[in-house]
């Protein structure tokens, strides 16, 4: 008899429902030549593949199980040693199995997405905000090149003290949304500024969202929802960097979400880098509707992408980052310089087997 947890059992079974269900609209002609529902549909249809697999090795597990147990019925000593060795071998794999089957369900779709948006704005802190937004910048640019990312800046507005005040940028990279969903929420710092004549220690913000950069076919948006103004660029200090109506403002009138970009000397180019963020905002926000509709557990998981959150701080006199999701583990302190010299890799690992038994517990 089977010792795995029934409920985990039929949440598999409904995973390989969908998973055929799939595979056979993707072999519709009509769905496998339409490029906005056959992505998302493919990669749904891979997040499900593991399950599917999964399914298959407890159906067969339990027909191996009910013949072993017919040959122990049957009165045979001879047989009956192998069927127990057989019972034996099936209970073994069975155990593993259990294990597999909860990292199976905890996976979500959208662990796979290797497309992100990045946005940072200085916080509380003036001047020495936007350089700490600078420093977080540099730390990132670090970590992405020792990973191989790929990066293409999307907006920025620096300060006068050669800050910034914002900067956006996209990130492409395998297992980029995995990793760098973390990062979202309020980071602090707490160092000497340089214009400090004291040597006072002063705390200052920058706030970090990362969020799926949405394709095409993951959001709808109509031409009559949005409300698009062009406008001269400025630069730091609000001197003009060019002559031409080439920033672009966007404004999604449902949501009142705004959008603008500047940086290109072309207003379709900044067209285009907006549409991109403001699809990727909408989307987000649609995403945390859905989990938080679905389940309570939500807001206790790790990558939740919470802007309002302190996240971590960065002590320069102590030389320690602290990840304050991390409270109550033996690991919530980082040496700082081996963080702004952007080796993360430690401090994410921690936050990912945090999630993995957050979203365990949830199961």
């Amino acid at each position: 008899m089977s010792n795995l947890h029934p409920a985990l059992v039929e949440k598999l079974r409904e995973r390989a429902e969908r998973f055929a269900e799939l595979t056979e609209q993707l072999a519709d002609p009509e769905i496998a030549g339409d490029s906005k529902r056959f992505p998302p549909l493919l990669r749904e249809r891979g997040s499900l593949e593991a399950s599917k697999m999964l399914f298959d090795r407890i159906e067969a597990l339990d027909s191996r199980r009910a013949e072993a147990q017919e040959l122990l019925d049957s009165g045979d000593e001879e047989m009956a040693e192998l069927a127990r060795e057989e019972l034996a071998e099936a209970e073994e794999e069975e155990t593993q199995l259990d294990e597999e089957i909860k990292l199976a369900l905890i996976r979500d779709s959208e662990d796979d997405r290797t497309k992100v948006i990045f946005e940072m704005r200085a916080g509380t802190g003036g001047d020495e905000a936007t350089l700490f937004v600078a420093d977080l910048f540099r730390m990132y640019m670090r970590y992405f090149e020792a990973r191989k990312f790929k990066v293409e800046l999307l907006s920025e507005s620096e300060s006068e003290v050669g800050g910034y005040k914002e900067i956006s940028f996209a990130v492409e990279g395998e297992g980029s949304w995995a990793a760098l969903r973390f990062e979202s929420g309020v980071h602090r710092v707490q160092r000497v500024p340089s214009t400090e004549t004291k040597g006072r220690v002063h705390t200052s913000a920058a706030t970090v969202a990362v969020l799926p950069e949405a394709e095409e076919a993951d959001v709808e948006i109509h031409d009559n929802d949005l409300r698009i103004d062009t406008m001269r660029s400025s630069g730091p200090g609000g001197q003009s960097v060019n002559k031409t109506s080439s920033a672009v403002r966007i404004t999604h009138l449902p949501t009142d979400t705004v959008v603008i970009c500047q940086d290109e000397k072309s207003q379709h180019k900044n067209k285009a880098k907006a549409m991109r963020i403001l699809r990727s905002r909408l989307f987000e926000a649609e995403q945390t509707r859905i989990h938080e509709e679905r389940s309570a557990a939500r807001k206790s998981l790790v990558g939740t992408g919470d802007r309002s959150g302190k996240v971590r701080t960065y002590n320069w006199p102590q030389n320690r980052v602290t990840d304050h999701r991390l409270e109550g583990t033996e690991h919530k302190n980082f040496n700082l310089e081996q963080i702004v010299a952007g080796r993360l890799e430690n401090l994410i690992s921690e936050l990912e087997a945090l999630e993995r038994e957050n979203r365990l517990k949830a199961l």
